[in-house]
């Protein structure tokens, strides 16, 4: 009867034939990480604008709702009063929404430069990895086709 071969052991040695370098890994790691802090400083400066524009917002509506609030005398004045908070909330409204698009047109342009930055990089660190791993295949390969002497 004819033995059946034992394929682990040829893939055991075949893979010890092929070293792998884990340093690619790592430094994919550490981009990938550096990436998610540069991102994670957009989005929290992002998010701390957004956050003065709103409490701004607040504080200058409720300074006019205490000005329309306030007793009068005539009830006309409360018309005028109630005209005067609306246009005044409307002029604060487009001037806030204004400043709420700079904020994302600033976060947008600074996203796209890091992506930009991040591929290029990563471009980079994969032709590296690649040259490497060609050479390391290669010379491995020369190695077993090699006979014994």
């Amino acid at each position: 009867m004819t033995k059946t071969p034992d394929l682990t052991k040829v893939m055991q040695d075949m893979m010890a034939s092929f070293p792998v370098d884990s340093s690619a890994f790592q430094n994919a790691f550490k981009t990938q990480a550096a990436m998610t802090e540069k991102l994670s400083k957009v989005a929290l400066e992002a998010a701390e604008k957004s956050t003065e524009i709103t409490s701004k917002w607040a504080k200058d509506t409720i300074a006019k709702f205490g000005d329309m609030s306030k007793a009068k005398t005539e009830p006309t004045e409360y018309t005028k009063a109630a005209t005067d908070f609306a246009s005044a909330a409307a002029e604060m409204a487009a001037e806030n929404m204004a400043a709420f698009a700079e904020v994302a047109k600033k976060v947008q342009m600074e996203t796209v430069e890091l992506m930009l930055a991040a591929g290029k990089d990563m471009s980079e660190d994969a032709t590296a990895a690649v040259k490497k791993a060609t050479t390391d295949v290669t010379t491995a390969a020369k190695k077993v086709t090699t006979p014994a002497r």
